[in-house]
């Protein structure tokens, strides 16, 4: 719930005041309340647009969402871009210049090393070659798309646009130039970027490396437990298929694993430095290495209260202001060939089309799949070239100019072996990368030490935007699979349900075929052996259609079970806990018979269920604690049923224990580069094989402090690390339970000692955050939701924070319940990723489907749909989806003709 209601009149009262600070502020200029509401849309009347060939109507209702008519895709799609500019256009703004690497032309110098990076990785020069190869009716509502956007621009400038414009203003002069459909397609290089699974995981195990064996880092990564947790798909694939053929990879003699193992380890602490630089770019989808994931299922009709499928839908997300999604729909008046479109879902500002909702036939849902598409490469550079194969190699180089806000320009060389991008390139630090690896006979030379570069399927054309209009048209489970087909990146899981009762699933995008290796640590780039040998054949990818079980559930589990695969898509899925919890609610209601209603789906996405709980709080309440005031606390436990409602006491004491259980076993014994920053410990210096005494006789320790981002440090509490204590619970003795003493406490010696430590902590951590009375205790005063807008909101001036940005929420859920309401369990208990949206679908009727966003349709601040969902949203509540135009009609408000 919101943590403060203001009224409109208070609201107005207060945007006033700040606008008289803002004046101050602004050396003379002066805003007023019509600056604010100056680039609120036109909704009613009629408005004429250039390049449109017939009249097209915008029908939106109580909450703002546009319904789009038109007689042609190239009327419709105009006016699709017409409309997102007048909600969206800041945002929109902001993501092509993150994309091309431009934020510095926007937000000055601080942005300059974001823009190398970004520039380095080539997003726009990839998109440029990905346009160019995409199919002619693709290209053509692309640009009917930008048509609309720049028909917008046209009228609308600075505050008229949007009012962070006017607040840049204040800083220096700024025009937004006009929009390109390569924007459009450089887009989905970011969300590619943001979903590129494993990456940070490697750099993490490499970071490991030096100081942990490769036994403990592997305790740390066991395996998936395809045994409990249910794989996507069930059922062997026929290894004799001329489908499945993939070339074996390159065996290797143990000296080289070796050595290879060696020369990544001596690369330890030096890519911290990339692991900084990646959270600096900013994660437009979600924060890195946390864990983020979604949800999605289908039911068969012979399952549901309709008697036709329910599919249901809730994408894991960055929190943020306005919301990742923009809701809308596209209708033809009049559906044929020529204009093949009557869709309506969630799509990105920014983006022409649906990503996920459904038409007059099919439904489709997405979740991250999650395949391993990243291999990070150690490269020996040599006489201004690299190392390959033996013999020295030229890079391909090209020269990027960066445009400063308010400075002077920077050019840059952006450097590319064999592999890739050379991404330290970017980072003196990066540059060090082994310069202590011993050398042998696997490594070369280290010299000044090893480069490092990059490989990932997303800097490869591709043809994803032909698949979201292949989609938005498919009719049947065929034209489904056809256009999955070609959403190469990023890899998702595409669930599907149709009117005439089918459901199905289907594994699509660009999954590599490794040769040596299996991309867990970065490869030697020098070794020809660790080459991607090529693609998984699309017909190769996992997929089902109809299974007897009655329905599909993808929550970025395992899509199969490994051994029965001849493909290796990663190893390092996420466990299962959310898809096995969805599955088990499945499978307990259709049991002797029973039927899946709606409410049923809506209930089954806000389910607030804490499944390390279950594990860990039995042996909790076996402590025996002797201190009073911490015996208190662990009563709470006594009872629970292990919801994570936001009023609850001891879901809040529950996961301050497991939070300080985690600190204590792993966290205090991960390198500094894994903490958070600021996290301080004393410990023996890393370069030390043993204790090495002072004079006293002491064992000499250095104070060091974490360096890693709160969102994407380490313990982070998800489902990797329920199996990581699932395996060690019952060893009592377990070296990870062991922790050093201290002048005041001797250390702990096994399982239950530490248990209890980490009860204490968790009594005194809650007793200063939420005071001594344990009945005043709440899950929601800890776990909060705080909105902000992704760029001044977040680093700009207080006064413009102040006006942009909206909460806090007290939510419920939490990390890996199916209400995943994420938060780092290193950096504390404020949400950091949220169902970014919700929708069930009712493929009987769909105007009985149901849907709602995290914020609202509006990026302007105090436009009444800036965040008018948002509190239905916290509270689990779903609005009514009109589709058919008789209930679009009923529900509509405001009523717009466009005119040409």
């Amino acid at each position: 719930m919101p943590a403060k209601k203001t009224s409109r009149r208070a609201r107005v009262i207060v945007i006033a005041v700040v606008l008289l600070l803002v004046a101050g502020v602004g050396g003379g200029t002066f805003w007023t309340i019509s600056t604010v509401r100056d680039s609120f849309p036109q909704t009613s009347g009629s408005l004429k647009l250039k390049g449109l060939e017939d009249p097209v109507t915008v029908q939106r209702d109580r909450q703002g969402i546009p319904q789009v008519y038109a007689d042609s895709s190239s009327d419709l799609f105009t006016a699709q871009g017409y409309v997102q500019a007048q909600d969206r256009f800041w945002e929109m703004d902001v993501r092509r210049h993150m994309t091309s690497g431009r934020l510095s032309e926007m937000f000055g110098p601080g942005q300059v090393k974001t823009d190398a990076f970004l520039r380095t990785l080539g997003w726009r020069k990839v998109a440029e070659r990905e346009y160019a190869g995409l199919s002619k009716e693709t290209r053509a509502n692309l640009k009917s798309y930008t048509a609309g956007v720049n028909a917008y621009l046209k009228d609308h400038k600075g505050s008229s646009a949007s009012l962070e414009y006017a607040a840049l203003d204040l800083e220096h002069s700024y025009t937004p130039e006009k929009w390109d459909p390569v924007d459009s397609v450089a887009w989905l290089k970011a969300m590619a970027w943001d979903l590129r699974a494993n990456m940070s995981s490697e750099i993490d195990r490499a970071l490991m490396a030096g100081r942990l064996s490769s036994e403990q880092i592997a305790e740390l990564y066991p395996d998936y437990p395809a045994e409990r947790n249910k794989p996507i798909t069930e059922g062997a694939v026929d290894r004799g298929s001329k489908e499945f053929d993939p070339e074996g990879g390159a065996a290797l003699s143990p000296d080289d694993v070796a050595g290879a193992q060696q020369a990544v380890r001596s690369a330890g602490s030096q890519l911290s430095s990339l692991a900084t630089r990646l959270d600096k770019i900013p994660a437009l989808l979600g924060p890195s290495n946390s864990g983020i994931g979604s949800n999605s299922w289908v039911v068969s009709g012979k399952h549901t209260t309709t008697g036709k499928p329910l599919l249901a839908n809730d994408p894991h997300l960055s929190p943020q202001l306005p919301s990742i999604w923009y809701q809308m729909g596209l209708h033809c008046r009049n559906v044929t060939k020529s204009c093949p479109y009557d869709v309506s879902g969630f799509t990105f500002a920014g983006l022409p089309g649906v990503v996920i909702g459904h038409n007059q036939d099919i439904s489709w849902g997405m979740t991250n799949l999650g395949a391993d598409v990243t291999d990070l490469y150690l490269e020996k550079f040599k006489d201004g070239g690299y190392l390959y194969d033996g013999r020295r190699r030229e890079y391909k180089t090209r020269k990027e100019t960066i445009k400063v806000a308010g400075g002077s320009n920077r050019e840059i060389t952006v450097r590319e072996t064999n592999n890739g991008p050379v991404l330290s390139d970017r980072d003196s630090e990066l540059r060090k990368v082994g310069e202590t690896s011993p050398v042998d006979n696997a490594a070369p030379d280290r010299g000044d030490g090893y480069g490092i570069s990059l490989r990932w399927t997303a800097l490869s054309p591709t043809k994803t935007m032909d698949a979201v209009f292949k989609l938005n048209k498919a009719s049947d489970f065929k034209e489904f699979r056809a256009a999955a087909r070609d959403f190469a990146v990023p890899s998702q899981n595409l669930i599907y349900a149709d009117t005439e009762g089918n459901i199905g699933y289907q594994a699509p995008g660009r999954i590599p075929v490794r040769g040596a290796g299996d991309g867990r640590y970065p490869a030697p780039g020098w070794d020809p052996r660790y080459r991607w040998k090529g693609y998984v054949p699309q017909k190769a990818l996992p997929w089902e259609y109809n299974p007897a079980r009655g329905y599909i559930v993808t929550a970025n589990q395992a899509v199969v079970d490994e051994e029965k695969y001849p493909y290796l898509l990663t190893k390092d899925w996420s466990y299962g806990t959310r898809s096995q919890r969805i599955n088990d609610l499945i499978s307990s209601k259709i049991a002797d018979g029973g039927k899946i209603s709606m409410g049923d789906m809506q209930t089954m996405q806000m389910d607030n269920s804490s499944e390390i709980a279950k594990l860990l709080v039995p042996y909790l309440l076996k402590i025996n604690v002797e201190d009073k005031y911490v015996r208190e606390a662990q009563r709470l436990l006594e009872g629970w049923d292990y919801t994570q409602d936001r009023d609850s006491a001891p879901a809040a004491y529950f996961n301050a224990v497991w939070r300080n259980m985690l600190l204590l076993a792993f966290g205090n014994k991960l390198p500094k580069e894994l903490r958070v920053k600021g996290d301080c410990l004393n410990v023996r210096p890393s370069d030390e094989s043993g204790p090495v005494d002072d004079l006293q006789g002491n064992t000499r320790l250095v104070r060091e402090c974490g360096v890693r981002d709160a969102a994407s440090a380490q313990p982070d509490g998800g489902d990797r690390w329920y199996e990581v204590v699932r395996k060690l619970i019952k060893d009592e003795d377990s070296e990870w339970w062991k922790t050093p003493g201290t002048d005041r406490r001797r250390g702990d010696e096994n399982r239950d000692e530490l248990l209890a430590h980490a009860m204490k902590n968790a009594r005194w951590e809650l007793t200063s955050k939420l005071g001594k009375d344990i009945d005043t205790w709440s899950w929601g005063r800890l776990h909060h939701l705080m909105l902000k807008n992704q760029t001044i909101g977040t680093d700009g001036p207080g006064f413009m924070q102040f006006l942009l940005n909206r909460g806090p929420w007290d939510l419920g859920g939490g990390k890996d319940a199916v209400n995943a309401t994420g938060w780092n369990a290193a950096g504390g208990y404020d949400v950091i990723w949220v169902p970014s949206m919700r929708m069930v679908v009712n493929l009987d009727d769909f105007d009985k489907s149901r849907w709602i966003n995290l914020t609202g349709a509006s990026g302007h601040a105090y436009n009444p749909h800036y965040v008018d969902q948002m509190d239905k949203w916290s509270e689990g509540k779903l609005l009514p989806w009109a589709f058919s135009q008789r209930a679009v009609e009923k529900g509509t408000e405001e009523k717009m003709a466009l005119t040409p």
